[in-house]
């Protein structure tokens, strides 16, 4: 399974980002290992609007299946929801501390949007 962790940057330093849509980067990581597979640019992250469902696609079109974010608002949590990705919340540290946290089962998964419409974290 592919994790995609919303980073600042490139690579298993990088701290998490806590904005989904508008983060610099998906650290893509092989769920079972924590083996990078790929740094992507994030393609909605310069949007003039729907920056979230745009990430979403592009996460869907990697193959990946979880995302560790700080926060999802809502049109990004339910694009993500429809492509069938789980939203693991609450995140902070670097990508490789966050990937530890999801193989020892302490991420939570959450369900729904845990900022505002447009918030701008």
């Amino acid at each position: 399974m592919k994790l995609a962790v919303c980073a600042q940057s490139e690579g298993l330093e990088a701290q998490v980002d806590q904005r989904f849509g508008r983060c610099p980067y998906f650290v893509i990581l092989d769920s079972e290992t924590g083996a990078p597979v790929k740094s992507a640019p994030n393609s909605g992250a310069a949007a003039a609007g729907g920056a979230g469902p745009q990430s979403a696609r592009q996460l869907s079109g990697e193959g990946v299946e979880a995302v560790a974010v700080g926060h999802v608002g809502p049109n990004a949590a339910d694009a993500l929801k429809a492509a069938g990705i789980a939203v693991y919340g609450g995140v902070t540290g670097t990508v490789q501390e966050t990937w530890e946290l999801f193989r020892d089962g302490k991420l939570p998964v959450i369900g729904q949007a845990t900022v505002d419409p447009h918030h701008g974290m």
